[in-house]
């Protein structure tokens, strides 16, 4: 069920936003040499690696020049990045990423395969019980601040508490993030 669900909402959206994908596109590449998508090797369900799609909003050597966490000033970051950024627009493509499966709506963030470091063996095992989501508890209670640490409890609580009301909680937490505080 949760997956049709995905699938509707994601696919209705894409078509929605189609507008504004084609001028966030135009302005990527007014704005900076590069690709539009970037796309990075993320981990998934049952801890399969996937290829994740954002609108690029970094220097196109971002991943080589510094860690895989950003911060508020990070100089890796382009003027349009900054915006599509701060409006969680540049999370946009991971709505194909939700039609292929890869991902769903509601979950904890797809880890980069550096993050495996963080996790014991089996809190790994637990975090990949669930498909990963273009946003979870940790973005929805901390958007982009917070410690690793921080992050893996609230990935790991959303795991064990994983249920329709939660995911309906997170989501207007989600809302309430990115119009009232925005983020990088």
């Amino acid at each position: 069920m949760n997956r049709i669900l995905d699938g509707l909402v994601a696919g209705g959206a894409l078509l929605m936003a189609s507008p504004l994908l084609l001028i966030v596109a135009i302005a990527i590449k007014c704005d900076s040499q590069g690709p539009v998508v970037f796309k990075q090797q993320r981990i998934g369900l049952n801890a399969q690696p996937f290829e994740i799609l954002k609108f690029r909003s970094m220097v196109v050597d971002a991943p080589k020049l510094g860690s895989f966490s950003t911060s508020d000033n990070d100089p890796r970051i382009t003027k349009v990045g900054r915006f599509i950024r701060r409006t969680s627009i540049d999370e946009l493509p991971q709505l194909i990423n939700v039609l292929k499966g890869d991902m769903s709506l509601i979950g904890p963030r797809p880890d980069v395969p550096a993050q495996r470091k963080l996790y014991t063996d089996e809190e790994w095992v637990e975090r990949h019980l669930v498909r990963p989501g273009i946003t979870g508890l940790a973005q929805a209670t901390l958007r982009s601040s917070g410690t690793e640490e921080q992050r893996k409890a609230l990935d790991l609580q959303y795991v064990r508490t994983v249920s329709w009301l939660v995911d309906l909680r997170i989501l207007l937490m989600t809302v309430r993030q990115v119009i009232l505080k925005g983020g990088n």
